[in-house]
């Protein structure tokens, strides 16, 4: 049912929701879905939760990931994509937009936006996508302070702790920079960056009964694994974060393109989603029939667009 029901709105909160679906046995897979057209989308695919990159909020809005977008930014999307899709949804706060009190404030924002999960980063800025070079990384006990911060603020939001440190501390440094983060407060751990399947092993290993975050990311340092395989490995969720973006932007620039040489857009007809199968998506005829006032709307049907 739309979201202005109140009656069908989930009762527990979303980091509640978050806790237990980690509570199964299976692996929590997690697409990127920044947008609330994306989150309907996803959860129609049959996903229980959702991931929000920063990397995409900040492309969407034509910006590099390097850290240039605020707080108010993040959870305008964050909003939108709970609403939309009332699943629990895991969100970038990159390296909590300053030191603990920024990040005590980024978890209070998100947290009232709908978040149920968030993951802080151990970089200092301007930060970069993990998956790049010279990388910078913060005092792990600075980093430990705003794991900290993090916890005292949150009242259910559950906290992934980040570290970018396997590229430049090797193995020895990127756990004991988790295990620092643990003991901060942080609820699990999320090794990023990591570039060989015995690396992903070896971190699961010597990080016995830890919540663990696999990223598999496309054209990053990280080798194709599937959910199974992450899972097999020794962890407990998975993420794909800027996978639907590259998708999109991808079909955009065809679009355009196509706009350009054809004059018109129809040689890419079967490309997209017609009227009605847009207004399936957005539940477009549920809305209307809530307001008495509203005429239900006809769509078209005497055009060759297929409605």
């Amino acid at each position: 049912m739309p979201y202005v029901i109140a009656d069908d709105l989930p009762e527990a909160p979303a980091g509640q929701r978050f806790r237990a679906l980690l509570e199964r046995p299976r692996i929590l897979r997690m697409p990127g879905a920044h947008l609330g057209i994306a989150a309907l989308l996803a959860k129609q695919a049959g996903f229980e939760a959702l991931y929000m990159s920063g990397a995409a909020m900040s492309a969407t809005m034509g910006l590099p990931d390097l850290g240039m977008i605020t707080v108010d930014d993040v959870a305008w999307h964050i909003r939108q994509v709970a609403r939309a899709s009332a699943l629990p949804v895991l969100v970038d706060g990159d390296t909590g937009y300053g030191e603990a009190l920024n990040v005590m404030h980024m978890v209070r924002s998100f947290e009232e936006a709908g978040a149920a999960a968030v993951h802080l980063e151990d970089q200092l800025l301007p930060k970069k996508c993990g998956h790049l070079n010279d990388k910078k990384l913060a005092d792990a006990h600075d980093m430990a302070a705003k794991v900290a911060a993090a916890r005292k603020a949150r009242r259910h939001l559950y906290l992934i702790a980040r570290t970018d440190a396997a590229a430049s501390e090797g193995m020895d440094g990127a756990v004991a920079r988790a295990k620092l983060y643990l003991e901060a407060g942080a609820d699990a751990i999320f090794p990023e960056a990591l570039t060989t399947k015995e690396m992903f092993v070896e971190f699961a290993r010597r990080m016995p009964g830890v919540k663990l975050l696999a990223n598999m990311t496309e054209f990053g340092r990280t080798p194709f694994f599937t959910a199974e395989e992450f899972e097999a490995m020794g962890y407990s969720m998975v993420i794909w974060p800027v996978s639907h973006l590259r998708v999109a932007a991808r079909a955009m620039e065809e679009l355009y393109g196509a706009i350009k040489s054809d004059g018109g857009t129809h040689n890419m007809l079967p490309r997209m989603q017609t009227r009605a199968q847009l207004y399936e998506t957005i539940r477009y005829h549920e809305y209307e029939a809530l307001d008495s006032t509203l005429v239900k709307t006809v769509v078209p049907s005497g055009m060759p667009q297929d409605a």
